[in-house]
């Protein structure tokens, strides 16, 4: 079989354990191909992925267990505030900053963006948030600014500094910041569906927004991501992808390398909020990754991400 897209050794293990002794389900009109007929969530569509029972390693006699969880995808809502404010607890690393307004403009913009839950559970706890917020619709809103401001101060590339400087102020129009987080341990074969629900919405919204302004704030031709990789430390940016029998770069989200591979441009910079303890880890360093990708590669991007995770 096919290496999925450079997929790390020890990325591929986390998905493969995230997805062990879980059925789950996604339910949500967002995914049945065509437009919902309403943003109240009521239509589904059922996607059954069932794991083998695993022995139990805590006995000697011939235990199993299994896990059922029927994750769905939900509009953003008010109730959300304080799930989606932890997952995003580490956005701009360990600044402090307006974090309870950025997550406001999320669930506000009701439009475009999907919050993952359990179905039916009574306390709504958030696995997942996925959005894309218009830079310059923003533009005045603290939490913005500050966000532009941070990766001012953490770019130390001058060869793209430019180019970082002109997606935030001169094509902030046209820039959809990304912004995608999950608890680690979310069954990989969401991540197809979730971000298809994503862009989705994304086209749905730049004909069915009832003004032109708005229409257009959702026609993006960039789009802006902050995510986070570990990096190991004797590598340089001229090594191939493993160095010394070492992965060059673990990406924490699996479709993190194939967005870093389409990006017109990224950097790196230093993570202070999480220390390395894991042993597997110690040779590396936890970065932050920003990277700028063409809006007229996420199409490559759907598609490598389905081969990626179903492989």
């Amino acid at each position: 079989m096919k290496r999925p897209f450079g997929f790390s050794s020890f990325a591929r293990s986390i998905s493969a354990a995230s997805s062990k002794k879980v059925k789950h389900s996604t339910k949500n009109s967002k995914m049945e191909g065509k437009r919902p007929p309403s943003n109240n969530g009521n239509g589904h569509r059922n996607l059954s992925l069932r794991d083998k029972p695993k022995r139990s390693d805590s006995s000697d006699e011939d235990e199993f267990e299994e896990v059922q969880a029927d994750f769905a995808f939900f509009d953003p809502k008010p109730s959300d505030f304080h799930g989606v404010k932890i997952l995003l607890q580490t956005f701009l690393d360990n600044k402090e900053w307006d974090l309870s307004g950025f997550v406001d403009l999320i669930l506000e913009q009701t439009t475009v963006g999907t919050v993952v839950k359990i179905e039916d559970d009574e306390d709504e706890i958030i696995y997942s948030v996925v959005s894309a917020l218009n830079l310059d619709r923003y533009k005045d809103f603290e939490c913005i600014k500050e966000i532009k401001k941070f990766l001012f101060d953490v770019c130390r590339e001058e060869d793209v500094l430019s180019s970082l400087r002109t997606i935030l102020e001169e094509q902030a129009k046209e820039v959809g910041l990304l912004v995608s987080r999950r608890v680690v341990n979310l069954p990989p074969q969401l991540l197809p569906p979730l971000y298809d629900s994503l862009f989705d919405e994304i086209s749905w919204a730049t004909e069915d927004e009832p003004t032109d302004e708005l229409r257009n704030t959702f026609r993006f031709k960039h789009y802006l991501v902050i995510s986070k990789i570990y990096v190991y430390k004797h590598s340089n940016r001229k090594s191939g992808s493993r160095v010394s029998g070492k992965e060059a770069v673990i990406y924490i989200n699996p479709e993190d390398e194939i967005l870093h591979k389409l990006s017109s441009w990224s950097f790196n910079f230093p993570m202070r909020s999480q220390q390395v303890t894991d042993k597997e880890l110690k040779d590396y360093c936890f970065m932050g990754l920003v990277m700028a990708v063409e809006a007229g590669k996420i199409a490559t991007f759907r598609k490598q991400l389905r081969s990626m995770i179903i492989s």
